[in-house]
């Protein structure tokens, strides 16, 4: 089994239209478990229409939490708020009416305040941040997650998702685990290629595209892991997606193609399908360009698959 994140340097890039595509085209070819590790903004259900058969919760640190009827803050007699002026994060609100309480979303789960309450009225319970999914879909399995409003560690959710994901590949000994990664070069890139086989990234013909590519190859570089690069868009600005495949070879970085602009991928994603599926169907009104796309991807599959036998 081989394992291929799919990164960006930014959101908006196209990553996830593209692995989305592959997922079309491996389906075809052999077995494959997909992970979206893009836990803060996940979309890859969208096109997936995932049915879900397994669910948990993600329960990350701790959160503060004032019991009113141990808290000595609240009534005309209530003089007591060391939590109020501790809390570096305003996360604590006092009033003579209420007492102190604690704002749950504003909480880092530092403790200082159950440290020093003096009467220990506040506990300290494990937080939940979301949820993560085993789903069925008509490509193969897809682990995935939805965060908290205002939750964090979204590191550490990659962490969960991706294990459970390569748990079930090996488990079906599929041939990919394909991962829809984080953008950026935060925790949760880190978390989404440590220990991969390849990545791959996708890039925008743009001067601060190439900076994002620079950023996120020096990330990949940094821990050993083989990277490739795919310009979205090329089109657009063909003057710098030629500058950017240039920089590619200077630097002895896999170059594996271009993907034209077309407002196929968009109808696609529409449709609730990836742009290979939606160019496959018949009676498409389509043009030069999105047919031309569904080529462009289908040839960089098969340099991704030659580059990993």
């Amino acid at each position: 089994m081989k394992e291929l994140v799919v990164i960006s340097g930014k959101g908006g890039t196209g990553k996830t239209s593209l692995v989305a595509a592959f997922a079309s085209l491996a389906a075809k070819s052999g077995t494959a478990v997909f992970a979206d590790c893009d836990v803060d903004a996940a979309d890859l259900h969208l096109v997936f229409s995932p049915t879900i058969r397994e669910r948990a919760e993600f329960v990350s640190g701790h959160v503060a939490r004032v019991d009113p009827k141990r808290c000595i803050s609240s009534g005309e007699e209530g003089s007591c708020a060391k939590c109020v002026e501790l809390c570096r994060f305003g996360a604590i609100r006092h009033s003579f009416k209420s007492g102190c309480e604690v704002d749950e979303g504003s909480c880092e789960g530092c403790g200082v305040c159950v440290r020093f309450c003096p009467v220990k009225a506040i506990d300290f319970p494990e937080r939940r941040c979301g949820e993560w999914y085993v789903s069925d879909t008509r490509f193969g399995t897809l682990v995935h997650a939805a965060l908290d409003t205002r939750a964090e560690n979204s590191g550490k959710l990659v962490t969960t998702v991706r294990k459970a994901a390569k748990r079930i590949a090996e488990g079906l000994k599929a041939d990919w685990l394909i991962v829809d990664g984080s953008p950026g070069t935060g925790c949760p890139v880190i978390a989404s290629i440590t220990g991969a086989d390849a990545v791959l990234i996708v890039t925008e013909p743009t001067l601060s595209g190439r900076h994002d590519l620079e950023r996120v190859a020096s990330l990949a570089r940094h821990f050993g892991i083989p990277f490739s690069v795919v310009v979205n868009k090329a089109d657009v600005n063909r003057a710098m997606a030629e500058e950017t495949e240039s920089w590619c070879a200077r630097n002895g970085v896999p170059f594996l193609g271009t993907i034209p602009y077309d407002r196929v991928v968009t109808k696609a994603q529409i449709a609730g399908m990836s742009v290979m599926e939606y160019c496959r169907e018949e009676n498409r009104d389509l043009s030069a360009t999105g047919h031309a796309i569904a080529g462009a991807i289908t040839k960089i599959w098969e340099r991704v698959c030659q580059s990993n036998r």
